[in-house]
């Protein structure tokens, strides 16, 4: 039997806003739960609970466990990309480029969302700590960072043109790290004497940090 599906069928349903916020607490509640925790850690039992919502709507808005996993990650790696790309941009529109600006235009759009976009952006910098540090994340990673990471270090590489990729790449890795450990272990910086309790307030000393080691690393 051939009958013709009504075209209101046919089409997608676009999602309520309540669809939408309830979406958007849940994940929420997974960013939180597996950067504290790790993938591992968080059920989705938790998630729920944390999100205050049946499980049934979490597989419901998320998937599998790793898919959703997948979706937390990916939903801010794509707007904070686009956001380093056009600092990127905006910078060598001004004149050519320098290592301490690449960087800058690299760390500064993080730091400022960590600073202004709520606790949920902190708690993406674990999350990426731990996909960063877990090689079975490595397609997640290459799929949500790597393209990013390569323009900048292509920039790099473009101001040593006589240093190896290799070099370039490891450096902008340990710099990736410190931004890292910034941003999520910054209590242990004032703990040690450093009374700034904001990470922005640290991009100078950040960027000439990572300028002075991976300029190190070239001369070598």
């Amino acid at each position: 039997m051939n009958a013709a599906i009504p075209q209101e069928k046919q089409r997608q349903r676009a999602p309520s806003k309540r669809s939408l916020e309830t979406r958007a607490r849940i994940w929420d509640a997974a960013e939180s739960l597996f950067a504290e925790r790790g993938f591992d850690g968080a059920s989705m039992r938790d998630i729920a609970k944390t999100a205050d919502v049946p499980v049934g709507l979490v597989t419901h808005h998320g998937g599998s466990k790793e898919a959703l996993f997948a979706s937390v990650v990916g939903r801010r790696a794509e707007e904070l990309s686009e956001a380093r790309t056009n600092a990127l941009a905006a910078r060598a529109e001004l004149g050519p480029l320098t290592l301490t600006a690449i960087l800058e235009c690299f760390f500064g759009p993080y730091l400022e969302k960590a600073e202004t976009g709520g606790p949920q952006w902190r708690a993406y910098a674990r999350l990426v700590g731990y996909v960063s540090a877990d090689a079975r994340w490595h397609a997640l990673a290459a799929e949500c960072f790597d393209p990013t990471a390569g323009r900048f270090i292509d920039a790099i590489s473009t101001l040593y043109p006589h240093a190896h990729r290799q070099t370039i790449s490891a450096g902008f890795v340990y710099s990736v790290s410190a931004m890292l450990a910034l941003v999520t272990s910054g209590w242990r910086v004032q703990a040690l004497g450093d009374p700034r309790v904001d990470a922005a307030s640290h991009l100078d000393e950040l960027v000439s940090f990572c300028v002075a080691g991976i300029e190190a690393a070239i001369n070598r």
